[in-house]
């Protein structure tokens, strides 16, 4: 219980300065009073509960959580632990996509994107998965290695890209187990995903999208509008934005370069296209971390 207490106050350290990983690293017997008080979740959050129940607030709505099962609290949604136990034992861990962002697929990005918009249909259940879920709580410690360390770094991320890969497996499965006509629907957008994670360079309208798909490009936009709330267009310039802001931040290609990869007429209009969608120029976005 020492050793339970003291994580717990690292814990909530972590969780107050909103750290990138806020890892318990082993099962604990009680939650942060950050969990307590009510928090604003500021990255994907899971629970795992091994033993007792415990209750929760999750953007106005009442849950139970019971031994065997997995919360997930979505990011920017209000979190409160209303009730809990004695015998409570959890296991928990917040962290921020943005530092694994550049090994993120689109497949991956969307289904976190789905259950950020669907938190109050997948927030709590028996995934089956428990025990690998702890498995990597328990290998990602919080405690952040130094950014010339150059294995202990990467080890971190990969095992911060294995984790969220399983989750969404997780997620992927709760989705397809629903009615058929849900099952179909998710299906045909998790392939549409998939059509823009490889043609998003050259093809950025509807029409090719349905084609493969063999839909028409209405019922296929009303579609992706239904399920993650974006437009086909939307999505391909969201994995559009998404990889011209890792070749900004990890890459040393001029604005020209990358905007010829990108298959933009000229550099003028990538910055148009990008200042649209990000809200500054491209330089500013390299530089802004200067």
């Amino acid at each position: 219980m020492e050793n339970s207490s003291k994580i717990l106050m690292e814990l909530e350290e972590k969780i107050s300065g909103q750290s990138d990983v806020c890892s318990s690293d082993r099962p604990v017997f009680d939650f942060p009073e950050s969990m307590k008080k009510g928090f604003v979740n500021f990255g994907i959050g899971v629970i795992v509960c091994h033993s007792g129940q415990f209750s929760f607030n999750l953007s106005g709505k009442q849950y139970i959580a019971h031994d065997g099962e997995t919360v997930f609290i979505n990011e920017n949604s209000s979190f409160r632990i209303t009730g809990q136990t004695e015998d409570v034992k959890v296991s928990i861990i917040i962290y921020k996509v943005a530092p694994i962002r550049d090994l993120l697929d689109n497949t991956v990005y969307s289904l976190l994107l789905y259950y950020r918009i669907s938190p109050e249909t997948y927030c709590v259940w028996n995934t089956g998965d428990e025990d690998d879920v702890t498995a990597y709580i328990s290998l990602i410690a919080t405690g952040t290695p130094h950014k010339d360390d150059f294995f202990p770094v990467n080890e971190k991320r990969l095992l911060l890209l294995s984790l969220t890969y399983r989750l969404c497996s997780v997620f992927r499965k709760k989705l397809l187990s629903g009615s058929p006509v849900g099952a179909r629907r998710t299906e045909i957008f998790l392939r549409l995903i998939q059509l823009i994670d490889r043609h998003f360079m050259s093809e950025r309208g509807v029409g090719f999208y349905a084609d493969k798909l063999c839909l028409s490009p209405k019922y296929l936009s009303g579609l992706s509008k239904a399920v993650c709330g974006y437009t086909v267009q939307e999505l391909v310039f969201k994995a559009i934005i998404r990889n011209c802001m890792v070749q900004l931040e990890c890459s040393n290609k001029t604005i020209q370069e990358i905007s010829e990869e990108f298959n933009f007429p000229n550099p003028s209009s990538f910055g148009t296209f990008f200042k649209k969608q990000v809200g500054m120029s491209p330089q500013k976005y390299r530089e802004r971390g200067g």
